[in-house]
């Protein structure tokens, strides 16, 4: 498996020299276009890892699973879609004209920027302060390591230059369709995309997808089956954004990516796995991401379908 993973890091070294770091959020351009990792960890525990698979990065939009899950593990599933769709769409994921023009009464799904928010202002608490606390202690439990925090300055940064999922979420409360506070739920959603998590994490996660709710690590039950079940198949329809049929194609794992350049991925009673690389392609996906869950699903023959 090592020689494997050093293969993948490899392969992904060459694809990301034709992608670019995120620019539109100020403190993402600091991010090393040369940094490549993965991480593997099976449904027994087991960790495999190479290249730049401990450093750490914002999670971005891989934390709409975690909210997604947190939300339908507080709300259940018929009120969480009482508020989104579940539906793919062919647009960026911060589009506005989708969402206005061609679904105005909910957003299209949980995995685009307007589905995100709204999803974020179903998780129970009664301040942003206590929310993205039990959604940091959550990160804990599905990643199995403890101390998830922050990155303040990626916060600010997105905090600061958020005018697009801004413009978003006040369209939403002008329609009726989200509720509560809007600044408190915008400040909410610019912390969760910036907690902090490297490889092994999202590996960890995606384990415990991949095993219908169960820790790989530990083998307590930390979500229902039924929303593992749910949460796998948005991502497989939803969470590569645009790319999301392209993906399936030509790799066929239920994954997760994030502008922060982690793709988290999920193979249904085999494995979970984690990568990283923050050049991207246009439509916000990690190149090395893409390029080495490609070689993986062929070489293990790990496609759903």
């Amino acid at each position: 498996m090592e020689e494997r993973l050093k293969r993948c890091v490899a392969l992904g070294k060459e694809a990301a020299k034709e992608g670019q770091v995120a620019s539109y959020i100020p403190e993402l351009k600091k991010g090393n276009p040369e940094d490549v990792g993965i991480c593997i960890v099976d449904l027994q525990g087991k960790v495999y890892g190479a290249g730049e698979f401990k450093k750490n990065f914002t999670l971005q939009s891989i934390t709409k699973v975690i909210s997604l899950l947190l939300a339908l593990e507080d709300r259940g599933a018929e009120e969480v879609f009482r508020h989104v769709h579940m539906e793919p769409t062919g647009d960026s994921f911060n589009s506005i004209m989708s969402f206005e023009v061609k679904n105005p009464t909910k957003p299209f799904n949980p995995m685009i920027n307007a589905g995100a928010m709204v999803v974020s202002s179903l998780i129970l608490g009664d301040s942003p302060e206590e929310r993205i606390q039990r959604l940091l202690a959550f990160t804990d439990r599905l990643s199995g390591t403890p101390g998830h925090v922050i990155d303040e300055r990626v916060y600010r940064s997105e905090k600061e230059t958020g005018d697009r999922n801004r413009s978003l979420a006040y369209f939403m409360k002008s329609t009726g369709i989200m509720e509560g506070n809007t600044e408190e739920i915008l400040d909410l959603y610019f912390m969760q995309c910036s907690i902090l998590g490297n490889c092994q994490d999202i590996a960890a996660m995606g384990a415990v997808l991949a095993s219908n709710g169960r820790h790989p690590f530990t083998g307590e039950r930390i979500l229902k089956k039924e929303n593992a079940r749910i949460v796998k198949t948005i991502m497989t329809t939803c969470g590569m954004y645009d790319a999301s049929g392209e993906f399936a194609v030509s790799c066929g794992i239920p994954a997760k990516s994030g502008v922060g350049g982690g793709i988290l991925g999920a193979v249904p009673g085999v494995l979970g796995v984690g990568t990283f690389g923050p050049a991207l392609d246009r439509k916000g996906n990690s190149l090395a991401g893409i390029r080495m869950l490609e070689y993986l699903a062929h070489d293990m023959d790990l496609s759903i379908f």
